[in-house]
């Protein structure tokens, strides 16, 4: 198999677990915006914690992005994942905000 090949594979397997995500972040959003505090919602902070804890061990790089860095030399944002530039460049910024204004709205609706 070739380089352009995996690299392929890799960036598909990146973009269907970042779809992912992106249901359980949303998911969490409206449950706390509905006041739906249920198990899918501590499931979904388990979810998270459990990303955190393997970005901290790959020094906050995804282990997926590091595999695709095999095959390519590419400077781009995305060149590891099936999704605009921009939202590549700022991915984690954009979802860590949508997370923090999810626990502090959970905060609320325990309180």
């Amino acid at each position: 198999m070739n380089s352009e090949i995996k690299l392929m594979i890799v960036k598909l397997i990146h973009t269907i677990i970042w779809i992912f995500f992106n249901v359980v972040i949303f998911y969490m959003l409206y449950a706390v915006i509905v006041n739906k505090i249920d198990k899918w919602l501590w499931i979904g902070y388990g979810i998270f914690a459990l990303e955190t804890i393997i970005l901290m061990m790959f020094r906050f790089y995804c282990p997926l992005t590091l595999i695709a860095r095999k095959y390519s030399d590419s400077t781009k944002a995305n060149f590891d994942i099936y999704i605009p530039a921009w939202l590549a460049r700022y991915n984690k910024m954009i979802y860590s905000s949508i997370l923090v204004i999810i626990i502090i709205l959970t905060f609320y609706r325990l309180i």
